[in-house]
This record gives C-alpha cells, structure tokens and sequence, in this order.
C-alpha cells in the first residue's frame, strides 16, 4: 500500500460560520490577509517536504473561489514541489479539465512537471465539483462527455512524437498538437481519475487508470470499487484488478494516546463543520444525472450531491461511516484494515493530515505517527502486488 499526505491549504481565519452564507463561491476575499496566506504556504510547503522526509508520498488538489482550498493552480504548486523534494511521487487530483478551455495546455504542463521531477508525477484528473462551475463560467450539461474527451486529447499530446497531430471531437478542436517537452514517463505519467459514483467507476475501470474516491466510507465505496472491477473485466483488461487501481481518501490522525488523536482529529473537522455551501451551488441543473437527483429528493444521501456530510461532522460519526481514521497507531491500523477488507482491498491511501485550525506541530505530529508506526504495517499486511476481489457475501449483503 502507498500512502499520500495531502493537505486542501485551507485558510480558516474566517468570521463565525453564521455571518457568511457560503464559504465557497461568494465569501468576499477582503477576509483574505495575504502576510498569513504567505505563512500558510510557506508551511504546507515545508509539511510536504517532512511527509517525504519520513517516506510519504505528495498529494495535491485544486479548488476555485474558496477558502477550504486556497489553491486555485495546483500545477503551480506542483511545478515548486518538484524541485523542493527528491524522491516522493507527486500526485495531483486533479486537474478540473472539463472546465479547462485548453486540454493541450494542461498536457503541456504535466509533461513539463514530469521532466522537472525526474519521472515522479502522477497526473489527476477530475470533473470538477459543482460550486466551481459559475466561477470557471461553464455548463453544467455534458459534464462528463467533456472531462473524457479532455482526456483523450491529452493522453493523445502525450504519446504523439512524430510531429503535429489533430484533434477533432465534440467539445474541443486542435489542429496542430506537437508539446515540448514531451513526458518523462513512457508512454506518460500514470493517470488518476477521481470519481464518487458506481457509473463514473465502471468508465475509469474500462480506460484502466487509477480510481480514487473520497470519503464515500463504509456504504458508498463498495459499490464504487465493485463498478471498476467490472468496467476493468468488462473491457478486457482481465479478471485480476491490481490493488494498486484503486484508491481512497479519508481524514487521518495518529498519536500515541487516544486523547491526543481526538484532539488532532476535531481539528480536521473543520474541513467538514465549516464548509457552508449555498443550496443553489451544490447541484445545478445538469450537474447530476436524473436517477442521483431521484434518490437525493427521497431522502438517500448516497445518491450525490456536495457538500451534505450529514454524520460526518463528528469524530465518532465519521469514524463509523469510514471517514476517518483516528486514534493509536495499533488502532487505526485496525480500523484501515477492516476498511480494507470490507471494500475488497485498494493499493492507495490518501491522507487528508491537515485541515481548519491544525497547526504546523500537531500536522507534522500526525504525519510521523502515522509514518512511523502504521505505514510500515500497511506496506507488509497490503503489498501493492495483491488483487482487489469482491468482498465477501455478507459484508456484500449489508452494503447493498
């Protein structure tokens, strides 16, 4: 198993939650105090250097008009980390290229991060959330047809070397494509899509690339990583679904008392409790597919939508939803464990190790706890050689 320490660079000195309305989209940025923007980066920067320090691997996203991720160009960040670090891979998830006017662009800018670290990028791509639409000025409708027609011409960009090739599809149109630099990586850098639906894992399992899914926990993992599966057999990629396709992200927190992992987590939450959405932003029309927005109305919170966390805003909630993992290192070995076992086994886990108001100590605490004392465990339990399977029939039965 691969770990991930990935942090949203959060900028939480916010007013009270009750005197803005949506902490994404609208929030005025004169709450922004560039001097403690610098202090932030400065020292998530330096998190990502210790977490590769102590043999984690870098995770990276990209969000727009928020203050739950004040990193609107995640190659940017990418590109510095590149150069600060050595020998982490460097994972971004992702690139939102259906609200991208440029799928060459973005190609260009992978191809030229993956030079500069030597081989270690692992390139993300993701739809994009639905808040981030009217800030990107872009349609809700067809979403998904242009996140993967964005992507055939990127992985197109990247494995043509015989000069300029055309693109001609439904959404985008390029007629001379020829990037320097070309990959350091053959035939590219591995590819991640990141999805939290059953229909959008059976897609990623047929293209065969790397499935994340994030904080869909005990009841809508499943089902998400049964979709690769059969999209993966489907497409005839064969029976066996390395672990290593499959990922999942959760919030994660080891020390070596309970009380102080409790602490470590609450402060985590705050990527949950504070992240105040206007209803209008989260699910616009277009955005979700009939049947998701059927099953939101009736009531099921597995049926889609952003930013309903619902049980997750509490440490014993999201722990017994699958959310978190938190407490001794013995304990959420245990608990990762049953995760793994319960979903059928996934190669990567993705780390949300810092949110909200966790400082710099209790980050870093966190980070070498984790990769002191449960990494190690993982790795020999979980070897990246093994099979994702269908799990077993009861635990089936009770997801279904």
């Amino acid at each position: 198993m691969r770990a991930w320490h990935f942090s949203e660079n959060a900028y939480p000195f916010l007013p009270p939650t009750d005197e803005y309305e949506s902490i994404r989209v609208t929030l005025p940025n004169r709450l922004y105090d560039p001097v403690k923007g610098a202090e932030l980066y400065d020292r998530f920067l330096t998190e990502w250097q210790i977490a590769e320090e102590e043999g984690v691997n870098i995770m990276l996203n990209e969000h727009h008009q928020s203050a739950t991720c004040v990193d609107p160009t995640a190659p940017l960040v990418l590109a510095a980390l590149a150069r600060l670090t050595s020998k982490a891979r460097l994972l971004i998830l992702g690139n939102p290229i259906a609200n991208r006017r440029q799928p060459v662009r973005v190609a260009e800018e992978m191809a030229m991060i993956d030079v500069l670290s030597k081989g270690r990028l692992e390139a993300g791509f993701v739809r994009g959330v639905p808040t981030e639409l009217l800030p990107a000025n872009s349609n809700p409708v067809r979403m998904n047809e242009r996140h993967w027609e964005a992507l055939d011409m990127i992985v197109q960009a990247w494995t043509g070397h015989d000069g300029p090739t055309s693109f001609e599809g439904r959404f985008f149109h390029h007629r001379n494509i020829n990037i320097w630099p070309r990959p350091y990586q053959s035939p590219h850098p591995p590819i991640w899509v990141s999805t939290t639906s059953p229909g959008g894992a059976g897609q990623v399992g047929a293209h065969g690339y790397i499935q994340a899914t994030f904080l869909t926990g005990f009841k809508g993992t499943p089902a998400i990583y049964d979709a690769y599966r059969k999209g993966w057999r489907e497409a005839g990629r064969g029976i066996d679904v390395p672990v290593n396709r499959l990922a999942y992200a959760a919030m994660v927190y080891v020390a070596d008392t309970e009380a102080k992992a409790r602490a470590g987590a609450e402060k985590l939450l705050w990527y949950v409790t504070a992240n105040k959405i206007s209803p209008w932003f989260r699910n616009p029309p277009g955005y979700s597919p009939i049947e998701a927005n059927v099953k939101m109305m009736l009531g099921d919170a597995a049926g889609g939508g952003f930013g309903n966390f619902g049980a997750n805003s509490t440490i014993d909630g999201a722990m017994a939803n699958g959310t978190m993992f938190c407490g001794t290192p013995d304990q959420v070995f245990g608990q990762i464990k049953n995760f793994y076992h319960h979903v059928g086994g996934f190669g990567n886990l993705l780390l949300m190790g810092q949110a909200g108001f966790l400082d710099h100590e209790e980050t870093v605490a966190g980070i070498r706890s984790f990769a002191r004392h449960v990494y190690p465990r993982l790795k020999e339990e979980f070897p990246d050689d093994a099979i994702s399977g269908r799990r077993d029939a009861a635990d089936a039965a009770a997801s279904e």
